[in-house]
Order: C-alpha cells, then structure tokens, then sequence
C-alpha cells in the first residue's frame, strides 16, 4: 500500500507515505522496518523505543514571540528559545525526514468537543510512532479525513536523529521544539512516543485558558447518575487505573478540559503504565492489551512471546497505548458534564497530609494552585 501523498509544502521530497494506514499495515511495516518490534501472544505490538524510554523535559523549548511571551509563564519549566535556533533544529529534521525511504503521516484530531478541538498533522518515521498516534489522538472517519484539509499543528518527528549538541541553547543530543506562530513541534534525538502526545497537550495547555477553558492534567469517569469525578495526578499515580472504574463510564485517562458546558477528553485513547500489570489487579486494562494495542519496552519471553510486566529492567516507564474503545465501559463522545468531585492523587511520601483528607475548597484552590504533588517514578527521564 503505497500512497503519494505529498508532503512538499513542508519541504519534504519524500515519495513514499502511508497515511492514516490500517492497524495490519502499520504492524506488518513495524516487524519488517524496525528494530525491536515483535508481537506479544495476546496480538499487542512491543516496540523500543531505543535510548529514550521517557520524556526530556528539560530538553523541551518553547520559541519566544511577541505574540505569544506574554501568555507563558517562563522559567524550568517553560524554557525559552529563539527563532534561529528553531529553524536550526527545523531544518535538521527535514534534512532526516528527506533521506528516508518511506514516512508515514497521521491527521487526527485533538479534543472531543468540536467547538474546541484541534487538527492535528503528525509526519514521523516510525510504523510504531503512527500506530501510536492513531491509539491517542481522535480518529477522523472517512468522509472527515476526505475534508480534513489543512492541520492546525504539525509535529515533524525526526527523533531518530539527534539535535546538534554545539547548536546555541541545546543541553544535549535532544530537543523538542514547540514554535506557537508557526504551529509546529519539531523532534530530535528521542524515539520515545510519548513526547508526540504530551507536545499536543502542551498546545491545548497554550490554547485554551485564551478560550477561558481549564485544561486538566487528569483522568475523567462518570456515574450511573452522570456524575463526574476528575482525578488529579503525576504519572504514575493512578489516574488511568482509578479512572478504569468497572461500575463507571470511562471519560478519558489522562488529559482533559473543563468548559462552560462540562468536561472533555483531549485524546482518543489511553497510555497505561504496565508496570506489574495484572487480570486481577486491573482487568479492564489487562483486557484492553490485544491486537492494535502498542506495548512499549516491555520484557518478554523470546519462545510464547508472553510479556513480563514484573521485569522493568529496560525501564520502569513501561506502557501500553490504546483506543480507548478498548475499555468495555466507556463515555462516547467522550464528553459529560460539570465534576462533582474532584480527587487529587498526591502520593505524598512526606507526611504533610493524611492518607485520606478532605478539603475545603479554600484548602483545594492552594493545593492546586501551588501545584502540592509529590516525585514518583513517571514518564520522565531520570526519575526512578
């Protein structure tokens, strides 16, 4: 299944790019193409991600623009960068994207609601990071994807290729690049899936408080009754297996946004930890690991292809993305109205709270605000 979809306007030649492909294609192009990549005995996709098994957020920059400074808090967290250096790094990924052979070019939405959702372009090099995508964002049906036309944002991930470590402001081999006024995030240096969906929530993070929309870093379910809880949280800390609820509707995993209206999901599917996975323990995720699922860096064995979810010795980050309608239990759209409660899973090793309290609101607003949680071992590099 060759396509000729053309990519030139971004300044990539490239011939050869599946779009949008089937879940068969893109496990048949993974197992021949890349390195690392086998099928589990349940019909998961196990991948690598080589070096990189977490994010780099310190190798993360946003351009610095007169439209849009003034709207970021700058600082660790936010770290700036000029033009020049981002079309540096931009022009180093096209000079990747354009040696190789095929590319593969996923468009998708972000955000269930269509007064706020996105258009989103990812164009990367990897079967794994298109499988990966389809997984987390929204998938266009046919007839949208005929009239998709022009994305809002494009990612161009060429994290098989590092960032030059002597260009001005880069700290090492990666960068991940988000440029507001051109609407691009540009990928060097990492093959870890997770910087694509985390740099469309950083979007959505940008874009919507200009709307007077809160987006959320949680997890969402709703009641028989259609009420709603939101659970806040670092990775790690149980929002995707408290959110997978059996007795309640699953409304998203991880990312989210509240509005006027209510409360929506950003992604089209989950990104569970896998670490110590089990039937017992988490049934609906256990369950949701089959064909079309991708497992990330798990350990296996080599004969039945049985995985390991004890075995962390590639990394402790491992994970398993899917299609959120592989939840048997689950709100689509994945839209429902105001929280009634509000749960922030703080895993607080110190001590400053009991196991268990309950706040005023008062207490809730500074817990939140200054930003109380606690360092477990999540998607990042470098925690353990």
């Amino acid at each position: 299944m060759k396509t000729t979809f053309n990519l030139q306007k971004y300044g990539i030649e490239t011939e050869q790019v599946y779009r949008n492909s089937s879940v068969p294609v893109l496990y048949e192009l993974g197992l021949r193409l890349e390195k690392g990549t086998a099928i589990s005995d349940v019909g998961a996709l196990m991948t690598y991600s080589a070096e990189k098994t977490g994010r780099s957020p310190k190798d993360k920059r946003i351009v610095r623009h007169p439209d849009s400074e003034n709207n970021i808090d700058w600082g660790d967290i936010n770290i700036g960068l000029d033009e020049h250096t981002f079309m540096v790094n931009h022009e180093r990924a096209l000079d990747f994207l354009n040696i190789c052979d095929h590319l593969f070019v996923v468009d998708a939405y972000a955000g269930w609601d269509p007064k706020y959702r996105i258009k989103v372009r990812i164009i990367c090099t990897r079967a794994y990071h298109a499988l990966f995508m389809q997984n987390m964002l929204i998938m266009p049906t046919a007839k949208e994807l005929e009239n998709f036309g022009e994305p809002d944002y494009v990612v161009l991930n060429a994290g098989g290729f590092p960032a030059n470590r002597y260009t001005s402001e880069m700290t090492s081999k990666t960068s991940v690049d988000l440029n507001l006024e051109r609407k691009e995030i540009v990928i060097l240096g990492t093959q870890y899936a997770g910087e694509m969906k985390k740099g469309i929530f950083s979007v959505m993070n940008y874009l919507m408080p200009l709307e007077n929309v809160l987006p959320m870093h949680c997890s969402a379910n709703v009641g028989e009754k259609d009420d709603v809880t939101i659970l806040f949280g670092l990775s790690g800390t149980g929002k995707t297996t408290l959110s997978a609820d059996p007795k309640r509707r699953l409304i998203g995993d991880d990312e989210h946004c509240w509005t006027d209206q209510g409360t929506f999901n950003i992604e089209g599917g989950c990104y569970a930890k896998a670490i110590n996975l089990s039937a017992e323990k988490e049934p609906d995720i256990f369950n949701a690991i089959k064909f079309g699922t991708v497992l990330e860096n798990v350990v296996y064995d080599k004969f039945s292809r049985q995985v390991d979810y004890t075995d962390t010795s590639i990394t402790q980050n491992t994970r398993a993305s899917y299609p959120i309608r592989y939840i048997d239990n689950v709100q689509i759209p994945c839209v429902a109205g105001h929280p009634e409660n509000i749960i922030f899973l703080t895993c607080d090793a110190f001590g400053v709270l009991p196991p268990v309290s309950k706040l005023t609101p008062e207490q809730a607003s500074y817990h939140f605000i200054s930003g109380y949680t606690a360092k477990v071992a999540g998607t990042e590099m470098g925690v353990t």
